[in-house]
């Protein structure tokens, strides 16, 4: 395909194609003046969104027996689903699913920076010094660390609320940031992964998928990703 576009054989909505363009679903396509059809059905992968509770694995087998995320999500054929980064046993939010792996990659990969959003709940208060820090960057037994962003969002006694955004997804990276600061999470909830928010009205356990056109959106959002690598 790529010769006949080079050649000037191939025309989309009546113009000129060119190399690394993207078609979509009513666009029309003509090559030599014939007009081609499209299939788009088995083009797009599938995405699910799904509202992990804590006291879920994110793994198909556990050995230890332990209740999995994938026990609650559709069954698929001739594929598998692919969860896009992990959350650790405790944890409960978002966490997103796919049936491509290149898809999969692209969300996960540091090089393309897709931020990673929480709620944190923790017993205790961080002083303005140690925000700051946490924004400014601290050093974790497997390397520096820090927050792109992080609110304050109060609380009651005891308990106290952070909103912060982060772009790696290393092992309880949240968590040992808090520690180094003093205090433990009590309550850790992914609320948006890049692009993709929770949705206010899903259920602990449940899953939704993404339309069609939210699929090309969110493939539109990761190719600009793509093209400016944080």
């Amino acid at each position: 395909m790529e010769a006949l576009i080079a050649a000037g054989r191939v025309r989309v909505n009546g113009e000129p194609a060119h190399i690394g363009q993207r078609v979509r679903p009513g666009d029309q396509v003509k090559v030599d003046g014939r007009l081609v059809q499209l299939r788009f059905a088995d083009a797009l992968p599938r995405v699910l969104l799904y509202h992990k509770p804590a006291g879920e694995i994110v793994s198909a087998d556990d050995p230890e027996g332990r209740p999995s995320v994938f026990d609650s999500l559709p069954s698929i054929k001739g594929g598998r689903w692919i969860a896009v980064g992990r959350l650790d046993f405790n944890t409960s939010g978002l966490l997103v699913f796919t049936t491509s792996g290149e898809l999969a990659d692209r969300l996960m990969h540091p090089r393309y920076g897709l931020e990673r959003e929480y709620a944190v709940r923790v017993a205790g208060e961080l002083t303005p010094a140690q925000m700051r820090e946490l924004q400014t960057g601290i050093e974790l037994e497997d390397g520096p660390a820090r927050f792109e962003q992080i609110s304050d969002e109060g609380g009651r006694g005891l308990n106290h609320w952070y909103r912060v955004v982060i772009k790696e997804g290393r092992n309880r990276e949240v968590r040992r940031m808090f520690e180094a600061m003093g205090l433990t999470v009590s309550r850790l909830i992914r609320v948006r992964y890049g692009p993709l928010a929770l949705p206010p009205g899903l259920k602990r356990g449940r899953h939704l998928e993404l339309s069609r056109d939210e699929v090309q959106a969110l493939l539109d959002t990761v190719g600009e990703a793509v093209r400016r690598p944080a």
